[in-house]
């Protein structure tokens, strides 16, 4: 037994295991075997089959947990798709009360949920007792206020019914919370299927809602492997699913839910950089590494795995990240002097060492420190990787284990592209002690939350989500709600459209008799072109489709495009600088638009009237309620700002609104101004570049009007107008991997063709809201379109000293 004295001396750290008895206990007292938790009660799976759960630091099984069939979900499903009227009916106040009610339960076990956590995990017990049970907490205390403020702040909305949640191993009990706290709150019920390696706090917060009675089947958990999840994904009872996981099983359920109706939300994998100036502080920088890259053994989805640094500070760092590592402590996790656990399974310990081995093979520096990881269990210890190529694997895949690579660029734009090359966009950390430079490179990487100066910092406040491959949705804040929300149905006494349509009828009765031919000289032929680039473009097939009026009289003729053309529209939205110009800008230019489109009312209401056969006074209402609706978004241009979230920390964050990017838009069919106007011009208020297909029934009120963008000082590229069958252009559009966001308003089929499509590059889309909906109401514009143009990124920004 060493001395006082020599213990001072050395600094070492003896041990201090955390009491595992009471998790014990628990598992004990209610195993060997654990069941489902439906409707209110526990029961068997129906299949009879269960799996064990094991201890990843020493390969002991902890438990069996029920291995879930299509059985086991339906019930789950009938469960609660019968307690969402009553949960819903509760009212705002009553769920803010059961919220609170599980956010001081969690308060109450915070110390028996950290150990099962960590037991399950393997994660250090130091971050599970300090970081992810308070933050469970966190959540439903958060989302207990937004239950509270939902009559008022989200008046116009409704739950979408019964929300299917399938989570990762990486953060159990903290996922379940992202999922369950927003669902609940508001007025949504659940069917939550937990990683199959890490099931037991899901099973001890089930228990939980039950002792704070919780209705019967407003929380249902159902434990089980992958298949557990494909029968969540497929029932058609589930209007909801949230998946937080890998890129490759989002991709399959994004095709697995296409054309079902279902909203989605994917949280998936990352490739985050950690991008390091030379004026940074190396000590904290050498900090930051840790918790970025060793914190959870690195089974962190936004891990900044690459660490992208200037070239003139790369050997300085690396130096210090190797002596840094050396000081490392890696052994039980229920000791809470150790800082890395163990790796989940065998399987993920395997792909780690393998992706190792082959960053090896590549050429890279494989650096480990001189002590070595325990021999029972799954541990993996923290690697350095340099001399790394930007191309190498180890540089591109996501290898979710503590390894990192480092590479160096020399000026910003070196920084930038190196950060964005690829395909993730989940998260990013910029160090430097210029707050300008910081802002300035936060705002050119592609990833929904950039940490600067500080790296894997959360709250409730602000919501968290990834661009590109990484994902959409977000989870927390107020951006986190609108994953389980919908616009209430318009009122079913509602007369404009009847109005619109009756009309119409009349217009045709008085037209109806008239000659389709007055005689004279034959019309000047013109054939509108496309609209790609801020020019008149001929079709690339050369071929061009009749449009015929209201009476099936030819009217005119327009351009066939095809997938060259849509191509061209894309490469032409890519090259515009819209998204860098400032909101106030954009706001004018829209504010011309409007202006001249009225200055031209006269030739459009002519034109609609010849073409749709509505009355003089329905095109003059149609081509008002046009203008109304750019002067609305220009409007908003300016005024879709952030918000600055309040999270319990010394920092600023900052939630910024930014455009998807590139977006394509299958405009509605009808009406004919105001249906392509309706579309188009929300994700350009917000500085995206729209690739629009026009209405295939009236492309010429579309052709028309960029004879107005012409004349509006709208920048090229900026609107592209594409006509022709919209079925030939929209496979294009919706599997293009330069698209980050389609809109469709058209056919169910059409629909889930977009979504199967879109999984390529999981790119953002929207398909509702387009037959049926009422495009001369207040509630075909605003925010709705808004939030679909747009993705939040959050903007950690640390003070003091």
């Amino acid at each position: 037994m060493p001395k006082i004295a020599e213990l001072f001396e050395t600094m070492e750290y003896g041990p201090a295991p955390e009491s595992a008895d009471e998790a014990r206990a628990w598992i004990a007292a209610r195993g060997p075997s654990l069941g489902h938790y439906i409707d209110g009660g526990w029961s068997r799976p129906v299949g009879g089959e269960f799996f064990p759960t094991l201890d990843p630091s020493n390969e002991e099984k902890l438990a069996e947990v029920a291995q879930g069939d299509a059985a086991d979900v339906d019930r789950a499903v009938t469960a609660a798709r019968a307690a969402h009227p009553a949960w819903w009916e509760l009212g705002a106040h009553g769920r803010a009360r059961y919220l609170y009610a599980i956010a001081r339960h969690v308060h109450k076990h915070a110390r028996l949920l950290a150990t099962l956590e960590t037991l399950d995990n393997g994660k250090p017990i130091r971050e599970s007792r300090d970081i992810d049970i308070p933050l469970v907490a966190r959540h439903f205390y958060h989302h207990a206020g937004w239950a509270q403020l939902m009559d008022s702040e989200l008046a116009d909305l409704e739950p979408l019914g019964v929300a299917g949640q399938i989570i990762p191993w990486n953060f159990p009990l903290l996922m379940l919370a992202w999922k369950i706290a927003p669902a609940l709150a508001t007025g949504n019920t659940v069917v939550l299927k937990p990683a199959e390696f890490t099931s037991l706090t899901a099973l001890r917060f089930a228990e939980l809602c039950h002792e704070i009675d919780l209705p019967p089947g407003v929380v249902n958990i159902v434990t089980g492997d992958g298949r557990t999840g494909a029968a969540i994904v497929e029932h058609p009872g589930v209007d909801k699913i949230a998946f937080t996981g890998s890129t490759e099983v989002g991709r399959i359920i994004r095709e697995a839910t296409a054309g079902t109706g279902k909203k989605i939300s994917l949280e998936l994998g990352g490739k985050s950089p950690f991008v390091v100036f030379d004026d940074a502080d190396l000590d904290s920088v050498v900090e930051g590494v840790v918790d970025a890259i060793w914190f959870n053994q690195g089974q962190v989805c936004c891990a900044g795995s690459r660490i992208l640094v200037h070239e003139g500070i790369a050997d300085a760092l690396a130096d210090r990240l190797r002596a840094r590592m050396e000081t490392l402590r890696m052994g039980s996790p229920l000791d809470k002097g150790v800082d890395i656990g163990a790796i989940i399974a065998p399987v993920q310990l395997r792909k780690i060492e393998a992706l190792v081995d082959e960053g090896r093979e590549e050429g890279a520096t494989i650096w480990q420190p001189s002590w070595s990881a325990p021999r029972t269990g799954w541990f993996y210890p923290p690697t350095l990787c340099t001399n790394v190529s930007p191309a190498a694997r180890i540089a591109q895949v996501e290898i979710f284990g503590p390894v990192v690579v480092q590479m160096t660029f020399r000026t910003p734009e070196e920084a930038v592209a190196l950060a964005n090359n690829t395909r993730y966009g989940l998260a990013a950390s910029v160090w430097t002690e210029n707050v300008n430079l910081a802002l300035d490179i936060a705002s050119q990487i592609k990833a929904g939350t950039v940490w600067i100066n500080c790296t894997n910092v959360f709250d409730a406040a602000s919501g968290f989500g990834g661009y590109r491959e990484s994902g959409f949705g977000r989870e927390g804040g107020r951006e986190g709600l609108w994953e389980y929300v919908r616009q209430r149905p318009d009122d079913p006494d509602d007369t404009v459209q009847g109005g619109r349509a009756e009309a119409a009828t009349e217009a045709q009765d008085d037209t109806a008799g008239s000659s389709a031919r007055s005689g004279g000289p034959p019309s000047i032929d013109r054939t509108p072109k496309l609209y790609i680039g801020g020019r008149q473009a001929r079709p690339d097939g050369g071929y061009s489709l009749q449009v015929h009026d209201h009476l099936g009289r030819p009217a005119g003729e327009v351009a066939r495009g095809n997938r060259k053309d849509a191509r061209n529209a894309v490469e032409a939205a890519l090259a515009t600088k819209w998204a860098r110009t400032t909101a106030h800008l954009r706001a004018q230019i829209l504010y011309y638009v409007g202006e001249n489109l009225a200055t031209r009312q006269a030739a459009f209401e002519e034109r609609l009237s010849r073409l749709t056969g509505c009355g003089p006074e329905a095109a003059r209402r149609e081509v008002e309620a046009s203008v109304r609706r750019l002067f609305t978004y220009a409007a908003w241009a300016d005024k879709w700002d952030g918000a600055v979230h309040r999270t319990p920390f010394r920092n600023v964050t900052l939630a910024m609104p930014e455009p998807l990017g590139v977006m394509a838009v299958v405009c509605p069919p009808e009406p004919a101004l105001l249906g392509f106007l309706s579309t188009v011009i929300p994700p350009v208020a917000l500085g995206n570049s729209v690739v629009a297909v026009a209405s295939d029934r009236w492309p010429l009120l579309a052709t028309d009007f960029y004879q107005v963008l012409e004349t509006s000082d709208v920048p090229a590229g900026v609107i592209n107008i594409l006509t022709g069958l919209e079925e030939e252009m929209r496979p294009t559009l919706a599997s293009h991997d330069a698209v980050d966001g389609m809109w469709y308003f058209g056919t169910d089929e059409g629909a889930a063709d977009v979504e199967r499509r879109s999984a390529s590059n999981l790119k953002r889309t929207w398909v509702s809201g387009g037959p049926g909906r009422d495009w001369f109401d207040q509630g075909a514009e605003g925010r709705e379109f808004l939030r679909h143009a747009s993705q939040v990124k959050n903007i950690w920004v640390p003070y003091g000293e």
